[in-house]
């Protein structure tokens, strides 16, 4: 059990991924984070943000646009995935019994965002956790006309990629002292998480407790 845990606080704790997995283990965490229903607690913005600093830094000793192009096919590939999953798996997904990898409660959140902003979910949910995830599984299971749905997906990607680990690499290289700083951008990055997930829940169970 204790090794299991350990497993899930390494899996959590994006400046050890950075430092030990590298860019392999980044582009493969995106990748799930991106699509996959089962890996939506994985990190997704502050671990961007951070292996642009690290970048920056010379921590992660990988070209800029190496890493930006990497992390931009596994949030485009990613989703992609997760959209297949949703078009063709759908109905079984959406059966599924709760449980610690899954959470109706989550496609339901997700419908509310579709429902109000439309197509534009898939770059908006680029920046709000969980959303994220979930967005190209309900694109899928919804059949989402693939155009379309292949022109947001990298537009959101191609935002949120370049927006925060470009953004991150531009801090590293004008204020190298944030180093210093990693374990408070991770807490503001956590709060603004946890503010999404639990405002989007009770939004979400409100919505549906007045249908």
């Amino acid at each position: 059990m204790d090794s299991i845990t350990d497993f899930f606080h390494y899996l959590l704790n994006s400046e050890e991924i950075i430092r030990t997995g590298g860019l392999v283990l980044i582009t493969l965490i995106i990748f799930a984070e991106n699509g996959l229903f089962f890996a939506f607690f994985l990190p997704g913005d502050y671990l961007v943000f951070l292996a642009g600093i690290f970048c920056a830094l010379n921590i992660l000793n990988v070209p800029i646009f190496l890493l930006l192009g990497c992390l931009f096919g596994a949030a485009v590939l990613g989703s992609l995935t997760g959209y297949l999953t949703g078009r063709f798996f759908g109905d079984r997904i959406q059966n599924r019994p709760d449980s610690l990898f899954f959470k109706k409660k989550h496609i339901e959140t997700t419908r509310k965002y579709f429902d109000k902003y439309g197509s534009r979910t898939l770059v908006i949910s680029r920046f709000l956790p969980v959303i994220r995830t979930f967005a190209p599984i309900l694109a899928g299971l919804v059949k989402m006309r693939w155009p379309g749905f292949m022109l947001y997906n990298v537009i959101g990607a191609g935002l949120w990629i370049f927006g925060l680990t470009g953004g991150g690499y531009y801090f590293g290289e004008k204020f190298p002292w944030i180093i210093n700083y990693v374990h408070y951008i991770i807490i503001f990055f956590l709060a603004i998480t946890t503010f999404t997930v639990v405002r989007g829940y009770f939004g979400a169970k409100k919505d549906i407790g007045n249908e």
